[in-house]
């Protein structure tokens, strides 16, 4: 009867109805140096993987992975210890030393990786440096998402050229993406996530989101810490505590680590499951926080 106990709670679990994604910035997650900077700590690793097992999410973004011995010793590790993902994705950009990854509960059953994006900016041709990552897992039979992970310019000084334009750049061309997928999939499931590096009231943002019909929804995970009342003033968002990085330069918390979804998914969107975890030290593992967002599933 013990087999069958198992078997039932591995059912349920399966059928339980939701679906958790997540994303998170590893910040230079390498087991060599890279920039001048040590490899990944054991204690900055450890941490990383408190948070990924606190989001228990069922797919997961990751950005700044060095290389695809890091992601699958991050797998093997998080396997150890009690959360397993059997299906991964690696996609390795133009830069040659940060870039994009999935690991994912459910099957992966279409990947198609954005490698050699580029634009011309100012009179001169830009690529878009760690490309942009797509996947479509099954979640359950004939319910299907559709996930794309990016990660924008970062907001250091570039001596090329300015890193708001070149970042603007990139989100336009990310939109096109996203618009591509609507165009071909009206109804369908999409999920576009990562570090955009800006914040919601830039042309940045503004751009990913798009307008209208097409327009993302923004889920805006927060801390669970008890909040549960509107904002006094109704014309905005209610106050929470949203923010997903600490830039030391200037000492500032802002939220930049975003999961926006296609309208398909709003009304099975559950707020009361989506959150920003909190550990302690997490900033040990990297400057950003990991964020997940949870879905019912039919």
């Amino acid at each position: 009867m013990k087999w069958l106990f198992a078997l039932l709670i591995v059912t349920s679990h399966a059928l339980g109805g939701t679906l958790t994604l997540g994303t998170y910035n590893l910040e230079l997650y390498s087991d060599t140096p890279v920039f001048n900077e040590p490899a990944k700590s054991e204690v900055a690793k450890r941490i990383i993987r408190q948070g990924i097992k606190e989001l228990n999410a069922g797919v997961l973004a990751l950005q700044e992975v060095s290389s695809t011995n890091a992601l699958l010793d991050l797998r093997e590790q998080l396997k150890r210890e009690g959360t397993d993902y059997p299906y991964w994705e690696f996609t390795r950009g133009p830069d040659t030393n940060l870039h994009l990854a999935f690991l994912s509960r459910y099957p992966i059953v279409r990947r198609q990786p954005y490698i050699n994006e580029n634009f011309l900016y100012q009179g001169r041709r830009f690529h878009v440096s760690r490309g942009f990552s797509e996947i479509e897992v099954e979640v359950a039979p004939g319910f299907r998402c559709t996930l794309i992970t990016a990660h924008l310019k970062s907001k250091r000084i570039s001596f090329e050229a300015d890193q708001q334009g070149l970042r603007e750049e990139e989100a336009t061309l990310l939109r096109e993406k996203i618009d591509q997928f609507l165009k071909r999939s009206p109804h369908g499931n999409l999920i576009v996530l990562g570090d955009f590096n800006d914040g919601i009231d830039t042309k940045t943002i503004k751009t990913i989101l798009g307008r209208g019909k097409a327009r993302l929804f923004d889920t805006r995970p927060a801390e669970r810490v008890g909040d549960t009342m509107d904002n006094p003033n109704p014309r905005y968002e209610p106050r929470r505590i949203l923010w997903t990085h600490y830039f030391g330069r200037d000492e500032t918390y802002s939220r930049i680590d975003y999961i926006l979804t296609s309208q398909s998914l709003r009304s099975r969107y559950k707020p009361e499951q989506s959150f920003i975890p909190v550990i302690a030290n997490w900033g040990m593992g990297s400057d950003h926080r990991p964020i997940c967002a949870t879905f019912e599933t039919p």
